[in-house]
């Protein structure tokens, strides 16, 4: 079941889910990028979402291979 949009932001309004206020970490949010804190900032990475995950460590690794081969 789909989350209502009331609880979504309900989810990104609340400080537990926010770790250190920067991190977003929320196991019932399935959503891979959620919006940030302040919305018209863009998005953030869900880290409690294992998907999330892998996809923040492929693009660091791609960031960084990138950076290697140019040097």
């Amino acid at each position: 079941m789909k989350p209502s949009q009331d609880l979504l932001e309900q989810w990104n309004k609340d400080p537990n889910n926010w770790k250190w206020g920067v991190f977003y970490f929320n196991k019932e949010d399935k959503r891979i990028f959620p919006p940030k804190r302040i919305p018209w900032m863009g998005w953030t990475i869900n880290f409690a979402n294992p998907i999330s995950i892998l996809f923040f460590i492929l693009i660091l690794s791609l960031t960084l291979c990138m950076i290697w081969f140019i040097q």
